[in-house]
């Protein structure tokens, strides 16, 4: 799912919650289009209120593939109202292109990022996180050692996780490779820039 319409579910996500009843046709839709796995079905079911499995349908949604937000759309046909206000919406919405934003110069992407960058970076990622880190090398028991030994904190997790990356690549860990891994999972190019600062 591109980022504008992660966007656009983000900032109606409570106006969907209280209009969309996704118990009927919408789950079993999105379901038969393979957008929705069996297990995904499952979860939406074992919540208690149709508010709350309207929110753990837009927690999945952002994270199945290109096609999910207009299947997602498709899938509103008991809803034209809804459907029509997002497509509205969509058009109306202006994401800024990541070749937009104020190029990085060369000589700061060819750097390894310093411990303060990597904590403003840490602040800004969510569970995307691992993933990026596979992105760059890591291992999955890299990972869980990082978990292990910073139990409560997820922030200390991810700075763990970028600081093993950083002593195991030495003068490869650049900037440059944290950047792609970031565009790769789709990551907001603002958070790069946020880092830099």
């Amino acid at each position: 799912m591109d980022a504008r319409d992660k966007q656009l579910l983000r900032s109606l996500r409570l106006e969907l919650c209280t209009e969309v009843l996704v118990d009927g046709v919408v789950i079993q839709y999105l379901y038969q289009e393979g957008v929705l796995t069996d297990s995904h079905v499952q979860e939406i079911k074992s919540q208690t209120t149709s508010q709350r499995k309207t929110m753990m349908l837009l927690d999945i949604l952002p994270t199945r593939g290109p096609k999910a937000f207009d299947t997602f759309l498709d899938s509103l046909q008991e809803f034209p109202w809804v459907k029509d206000k997002l497509m509205v919406k969509r058009k109306e919405m202006i994401v800024q292109d990541p070749a937009d934003i104020t190029a990085i110069a060369p000589c700061i992407l060819k750097t390894s990022p310093t411990d303060q960058q990597l904590n403003k970076l840490a602040r800004r990622l969510g569970p995307e996180w691992e993933h990026i880190v596979l992105c760059l090398g890591l291992s999955h028991t890299d990972i869980y050692r990082c978990k292990v030994n910073h139990p409560h904190n997820l922030q200390s997790q991810i700075v763990a996780a970028f600081v093993l990356w950083r002593q195991r690549l030495g003068k490869k860990a650049t900037i440059q490779s944290l950047q792609a891994s970031l565009l790769a999972e789709e990551v907001d190019p603002s958070v790069i820039q946020y880092m830099l600062e």
